[in-house]
């Protein structure tokens, strides 16, 4: 069987059921088949795409002048991807929601609401979600005629309207926590509901580091877009910046260099492995097992700045450009790259024995934040913390990109969906990218790390799918006149983890939060755009 074959068959069932759908040819849209509907169809598309078990992975819109605003919903099945679009006007901008459908899609659907204008009928939840007051009820910001410098008031307004939701009986009190936070982090609000220390229900509120960054690439030219990309979430600039130049690219039909691709590879294993060892740390930390956050932060350290020394960048930013790649791998440091790679094998199992070995850990570790499979799998739960909890999803696998197409890749899979299930996916992934980085190694073609651009024609669109350290990034761009960008939209996979810790953390303590939030540490960055 065909991994389009759901496709088809959904396409057949909207059919029957006089849905008026098109299906339109789309090259730079990579592996994702694009079809336009009605707006009336909508909410029948939702529904069937639920039965047919897809998952829900972003949506986003468009202002296309002329009264006309884009909605687009992208889906995802055995690695087969459908990207949906229609049209609304800005008269009588009305969706029917795929909320009920897809819980995933709440936030993103609030998302649009606040950018565009757009009300989702049936949605269970209207409330503001990213401005934050800080435009008037009648300004949205993604249309056209908002200027990107926006109209802020003197004194943004206090934020004391928006409506938590409140718990009440003898013995429940509530305890809000953030935006700002003991510690050196991002902004976030989380507003408990407890029993004694159990907590009974969390509510969170993001959009405190709202960046304006799908405005402010308007414009841009692909390098500067590519530099953009590379700061939606810092910690994963070279995945970031790979899908937004891999969009481009289609859309351009710009053939990559393959030693550029594989440079590429290997910055982005660089920049998982980096990330997974300084969250193990970062774990352990939270409760009070300080030997194991030293050394795992040892070894971050050392694996970063030998990044340093070959790439010229301790998290190699700016380093992924549109056509290729911007630093080359001096052939003195291929031979370090593979004496590095046995000294993290050993010295990271024998961490992780450690780790296992210790009944304090494990007290704190196992058993706590348990995220359900059904769960995880309505949410769309992405990278670690859906693969902890039984989903079994890899681009670089089920959706292969250069170089990863003509590579190995083990996913690791548990079911526990527990903190430290969260926390072994993180070193099963380091071991499967230690061997990714030798293969790469081994492989790496000679030539040329970056090909000539070529402006594509105004109205030229691609899609970027690119496996990050969290897990699956999408990104979509269409070009404008002159070669500049006119739509730019990246989807962190923070924005699939992030409303996992509102349900994981159900009957836990209070004092477990620190270490259930570490163990799927969301980006604030990535998520509030």
């Amino acid at each position: 069987m065909s991994a389009n074959d759901w496709i088809v068959s959904l396409l057949a069932e909207l059919s029957r059921l006089d849905a008026h759908v098109e299906q339109r040819a789309a090259p730079g849209l990579g592996p994702a088949q694009l079809i336009t509907l009605p707006a009336d169809d909508w909410g029948i598309l939702g529904k069937e795409a639920a039965r047919a078990g897809c998952r829900w992975v972003a949506g986003w819109g468009e202002d296309a002048g002329n009264d006309e605003v884009h909605i687009s919903a992208c889906f995802e099945k055995s690695g087969a991807y459908l990207l949906a679009r229609t049209v609304v006007h800005r008269a009588t901008p009305i969706l029917l929601s795929h909320t009920p459908y897809f819980p995933g899609a709440d936030r993103p659907e609030r998302h649009t609401q606040d950018m565009f204008g757009v009300a989702f009928m049936d949605h269970p939840d209207a409330r503001r979600w990213t401005r934050h007051q800080a435009w008037k009820d009648s300004e949205y910001p993604l249309r056209q005629d908002f200027p990107a410098a926006g109209h802020p008031p003197a004194q943004t307004p206090t934020d004391h309207d928006y409506k938590f939701f409140f718990a009440h009986g003898a013995g429940v009190y509530e305890i809000p926590v953030g935006p700002v936070h003991a510690g050196i982090i991002e902004p976030g609000h989380f507003r408990f509901q407890a029993m004694g220390e159990q907590v009974l229900n969390l509510e969170e509120r993001l959009g405190y580091v709202h960046k304006g960054i799908e405005k402010i690439a308007e414009g841009r030219d692909p390098e500067g877009l590519a530099r953009l990309a590379g700061r939606v979430s810092g910690d994963t600039t070279v995945a970031h910046a790979w899908a937004a130049c891999l969009a481009m690219e289609r859309a351009a039909g710009v053939e990559v260099p393959e030693r550029a691709l594989y440079l590429r590879a290997l910055m982005c294993e660089r920049e998982r492995v980096a990330n997974h060892l300084g969250d193990i740390g970062a774990i352990l930390n939270d409760v009070a097992f300080t030997f194991g956050f030293y050394q795992f932060g040892r070894l971050r350290e050392d694996w970063q700045r030998l990044s340093r020394e070959a790439f010229g960048h301790r998290f190699m930013m700016d380093r992924v450009v549109p056509g290729g790649v911007a630093a080359d791998l001096d052939a003195a440091q291929i031979p370090r790259m593979r004496e590095q790679l046995p000294v993290f094998r050993r010295q990271l199992d024998k961490l992780m024995a450690i780790v296992n070995e210790s009944p304090s850990v494990e007290d704190r570790l196992v058993t706590t934040g348990v995220l359900k499979p059904e769960y995880a799998k309505a949410l769309g739960c992405l990278g670690y913390v859906g693969r902890a909890s039984g989903v079994d999803l890899d681009v670089r696998r089920d959706a292969p990109y250069a170089p990863y197409d003509r590579l190995k890749i083990t996913v690791p899979v548990y079911h526990y969906g527990d903190v430290a299930a969260r926390a072994r996916v993180r070193a099963e992934e380091c071991r499967a990218a230690f061997e990714l980085i030798e293969a790469l190694l081994d492989g790496l073609p000679a030539g040329s790390i970056r090909a000539a651009w070529r402006a594509p024609a105004a109205g030229s669109e691609g899609l970027g799918l690119v496996e990050g350290w969290r897990g699956e990034i999408l990104t979509y761009v269409r070009f404008g006149e002159g070669g500049g960008i006119a739509r730019f939209f990246p989807r962190d996979p923070s924005w699939t983890t992030w409303p996992a810790i509102e349900l994981l953390i159900h009957d836990n303590i209070v004092p477990d939060f620190p270490v259930c939030n570490k163990s799927v540490n969301g980006s604030y960055s990535g998520h509030d755009l």
